[in-house]
């Protein structure tokens, strides 16, 4: 063996380490205790293995922070208490208007029961085909799963929703005692439909026969969730609760000044909605200027 040959080999047997050290650095398990809260990663090539990726300080909020929900706020907690503590209980889809609280009641949920072992992972939509892989990895696991994806729909063409459907419906292997998928999306079916879904037809421009097969897929999705909790956008009323509930927080009382409601009102309307984030975002805006005003006095 010459020189040549035998740096190649070197080289080679070098390569083969550090391969082998980043495999097993991407295949390494991670205790569920080490986190609260999780973000799944998707795999993006060979070298590169899905996993769970903890979140260091996740975001939660209080039950009792979250304004005009209370009948929403009742049975999702309900639903999981039922969870954790090994009882029945379903999947939920919330829908409805933006800003509303749907997310917010999913930290909710993971503050009010980490303690009793709840734990949340939260997954994009665009990897929603890896839900039975994530399944498979904490089945054997002592906590329970929520396994939280926001904003969720599917535009026409779109498959995603097909490893959604294997988890609600539960695999060969049967369902997994201890995940529940909570779901939130601004559509009531999720899946873009088109008007001439509802066409009475057997066959369609492109040749499907029986297409209404298709769009019973479609809509059936929403149906596979045992809990549904819709919310709708907030009165003017219920906003300005939700102004001087969050303006409380920084000792601002709404009602002390008649200009503070007009500007509330005015930034809601600058928005186009009024919703408990509106009402946080003006309670944030108002009270920041506020004390940078006092400062400057």
């Amino acid at each position: 063996m010459n020189a040549t040959d035998d740096r190649l080999a070197l080289a080679l047997e070098r390569l083969n380490a550090n391969l082998e050290q980043f495999l097993a650095q991407g295949t390494r398990h991670i205790s569920t205790a080490d986190a609260l809260a999780y973000r799944w990663h998707h795999s993006r090539g060979m070298l590169d293995s899905s996993g769970l990726v903890p979140v260091p300080t996740p975001s939660w909020v209080a039950f009792d922070r979250l304004q005009n929900i209370d009948r929403h706020v009742s049975r999702l907690r309900a639903n999981t208490a039922q969870f954790v503590r090994g009882y029945p209980a379903n999947n939920v889809l919330m829908t409805g208007a933006r800003g509303t609280g749907k997310s917010s009641l999913v930290r909710a949920c993971l503050e009010a029961f980490h303690k009793q072992g709840l734990r949340l992972i939260e997954v994009e939509r665009q990897h929603l085909d890896d839900l039975p892989e994530m399944v498979a990895l904490v089945r054997d696991k002592t906590e329970k799963f929520i396994i939280f994806c926001d904003d969720l729909s599917f535009e026409e063409g779109e498959l995603g929703y097909k490893g959604l459907k294997t988890v609600l419906d539960g695999s060969i292997a049967g369902p997994s005692m201890n995940v529940l998928v909570y779901a939130t999306s601004n559509r009531r079916h999720m899946i873009s439909e088109r008007m001439d879904d509802n066409l009475e037809r057997v066959r369609d421009g492109q040749g499907e026969l029986h297409p209404g097969d298709t769009i019973e897929e479609k809509t059936s999705l929403s149906e596979r969730f045992g809990l549904h909790l819709h919310f709708y956008g907030f009165t003017q009323d219920e906003y300005l609760n939700a102004v001087t509930h969050w303006l409380a927080t920084y000792d601002i009382d709404l009602h002390s000044d008649e200009a503070i409601r007009v500007a509330a009102l005015q930034w809601a309307l600058e928005r186009g909605a009024r919703s408990g984030r509106v009402a946080w975002q003006f309670a944030q805006d108002y009270a920041g200027r506020r004390m940078i005003g006092a400062e400057s006095v």
